[in-house]
């Protein structure tokens, strides 16, 4: 087990690079499956998700390499339609591949997907839009078995704007002869990133970013060279890091428009921002202000995968704040090391209340997820002392070496093998 060990009371001051988008560069690899001809996606982060992502395709027969920060992908010999169950388990959007292995194979075999547990997230969105695309689905000894045989373009309706369910379904249309059309199609900047990459191969897309996408079929496409979008999520748990430490940080490469719902609650708390172009710059109070309430929504909505590294920035705020989980039921598991830390939050079903303490203190904690995992960090940077945050490997789902990148912003991060 791999642990970080942070010490507190370094202030935060600096300049970084957003890393691109991890939630962007999953779906894109996945969607290398729709062509034979090479695929690049360029400063690619090297996270873990990533790297399994990469293993999943290998095993089906792609060839998978990185040089520096580009992903080399060429699906040429894609020779099994059937996901490995190991792997798929160890990361939620290996589910992202059953539509484009659909479109490719006609049929295809998944198991349920694993990740972080921090909810049910289930898969019935996925199924119910590829079944509207003509493909029967049949359950047996934990495996989903697909039949593609019959698809067809058709018209999608989700109850919910699920973000994986739409761009499964993205993917299993863009080769169907005709017109699909998907309504109430989750809005989240990466579902737009994905259609660029599928219209720059070739694809004809549209609508992506609003409520309604229209997928017109193409016979095939295209190999194509990509850099995906910035994280809009890692450049906000940078911000929070520069905010809970009283610190200023310049971020380049920052999607800025993808980020209004956080640097307004991050305005809220009494950070100074300025936004020029893809440059952020913020600069903290040396104690925080404690918003009101913050309800999580799909975009352009407060990002869910941010609450929680907001609920550790509430924790030494002065004031009482009010979280409320609106996407996944099991957001709260990281009060509890929170409030071992010193922090005072009563949760109650999906809402926290945090009532702002003076000061937290070193202990060892445990991540139990990515972003709660990162929030511990953040608290451990405000906290008194040394503090130990176990099962790094959950971190490092989603951030590039993060230890690496808040040193050279002044903290003092360690990676340890305990």
């Amino acid at each position: 087990m791999e642990s970080f060990i942070v010490e507190g009371g370094r202030r935060i001051e600096g300049t970084l690079r957003v890393d691109s988008a991890k939630n962007a560069v999953l779906p894109l690899m996945a969607a290398s499956v729709l062509t034979d001809e090479p695929v690049t996606l360029t400063a690619a982060p090297d996270i873990a998700d990533v790297r399994s992502m990469a293993d999943i395709l290998s095993v089906l027969g792609a060839e998978v390499s990185r040089q520096g920060g580009d992903i080399h992908i060429v699906c040429g010999g894609l020779r099994s339609w059937e996901l490995p169950d190991g792997l798929s388990k160890q990361i939620r959007s290996s589910i992202f591949l059953l539509g484009p292995v659909l479109s490719r194979f006609r049929r295809a075999t998944v198991t349920f997907p694993g990740g972080c547990e921090i909810g049910l997230r289930p898969i019935d969105l996925h199924l119910t839009g590829l079944k509207c695309l003509g493909v029967e689905i049949s359950e047996e000894g934990g495996l989903i078995h697909c039949d593609g045989r019959n698809m067809r373009a058709g018209e999608i309706h989700f109850d919910y704007p699920s973000v994986g369910a739409t761009e499964n379904a993205m993917m299993a249309a863009v080769l169907l002869e005709g017109e699909t059309v998907i309504h109430n199609a989750a809005r989240e900047p990466e579902i737009a990133d994905l259609q660029n990459f599928i219209n720059a191969m070739g694809g004809c897309v549209s609508g992506a970013g609003g409520q309604t996408i229209r997928i017109r079929g193409v016979k095939r496409l295209r190999g194509a060279r990509w850099k995906p979008m910035p994280d809009r999520i890692a450049a906000g748990t940078l911000m929070a890091a520069a905010a809970i430490t009283g610190g200023e940080i310049i971020l380049t490469d920052a999607p800025c428009g993808d980020m209004v719902a956080v640097t307004a609650k991050m305005r809220e708390m009494g950070c100074r921002i300025c936004e020029e172009g893809d440059r952020l710059c913020l600069k903290a109070p040396e104690r925080l202000k404690a918003f009101s309430v913050l309800q999580t929504q799909p975009h352009p909505g407060f990002p869910t995968d941010m609450q929680v590294q907001m609920l550790a920035l509430l924790c030494t705020a002065e004031g009482t704040g009010v979280v409320v989980e609106n996407v996944f039921e099991n957001r709260f598991t990281h009060a509890g090391d929170l409030n071992r830390m010193g922090a005072h939050i009563l949760c109650s079903g999906r809402t926290a209340v945090v009532q702002g303490m003076p000061r937290l203190y070193g202990a060892r904690v445990t991540a139990r997820d990515l972003r709660g995992g990162a929030a511990l960090v953040l608290a451990g940077m405000r906290a008194e002392g040394v503090t130990q945050v176990d099962r790094a490997e959950l971190i490092d789902r989603g951030y590039d070496h993060l230890e690496r990148q808040l040193t050279a912003l002044g903290a003092n991060v360690i990676r340890r093998t305990t």
